[in-house]
């Protein structure tokens, strides 16, 4: 796991609230926010785009732990509990953050990244068929992996890599079932194309009349 930047946000509280409102913060370049957690009362704030979307560009993204610091109210260590994202745009419009306590461990959903070069594909022709992108775990914050790694170098034709299979670190644990594919290497099958004669590209048509009887000699 890579060592963790130490990232401080300011945000102004919110005092207004609904569409309106809203609507003027974005146009600001902010994005309204809601705190939970601690034990405490929900916050309302307001932090920069800018800064919230390079987080969420970053290699942890959306599990990057980092300081919000809300005028007024002082400041706490924060993860993404859920985002609103404008389809059209794909701009951050809303997020609800979640107050980290202090040895209390989170669930938090982590993406997979396969590793290694399958001897299925090497020897056999196979391909790689990646069946699950990302894992739910729980783990104290500290510890949060930005991604947990998969070995498939020695999966062969019909291997199956489950849930199971996969190796964390020490105080992580993997909520997602156990019996859940990750990955597999599938067969390549070529389609059987069938063969035309050349005498039935060329038949001739069925006669399905016949001509005007010929008359009769004179």
């Amino acid at each position: 796991m890579a060592e963790r930047q130490s990232i401080t946000v300011r945000a102004e509280l919110r005092a207004g609230r609904g569409k309106n409102d809203a609507r003027r913060l974005r146009a600001r370049g902010m994005v309204p926010l809601t705190v939970y957690g601690d034990g405490g009362e929900p916050v309302s704030a307001a932090a920069p785009l800018r800064e919230l979307a390079a987080i969420l560009r970053s290699g942890a993204g959306h599990n990057t732990i980092f300081t919000l610091d809300v005028d007024g109210v002082g400041a706490s260590e924060v993860l993404f509990l859920d985002r609103q994202i404008d389809p059209v745009k794909g701009r951050l419009v809303h997020a609800d953050l979640r107050r980290l306590v202090q040895g209390q461990e989170v669930e938090v959903t982590v993406r997979l990244e396969l590793e290694g070069d399958p001897a299925g594909v090497k020897d056999e022709s196979g391909i790689l068929e990646q069946l699950l992108r990302e894992v739910e775990i729980r783990c104290r914050p500290s510890i949060i992996p930005d991604a947990i790694h998969a070995d498939v170098s020695g999966l062969r034709v019909h291997d199956v890599l489950h849930v199971s299979d996969l190796k964390v670190e020490e105080g992580v644990t993997i909520l997602t079932d156990p019996e859940t594919v990750v990955a597999t290497v599938a067969v390549v099958r070529e389609e059987q194309v069938e063969e035309r004669t050349p005498e039935a590209e060329v038949a001739e048509p069925e006669v399905i009349g016949k001509g005007k009887k010929e008359e009769e000699g004179e």
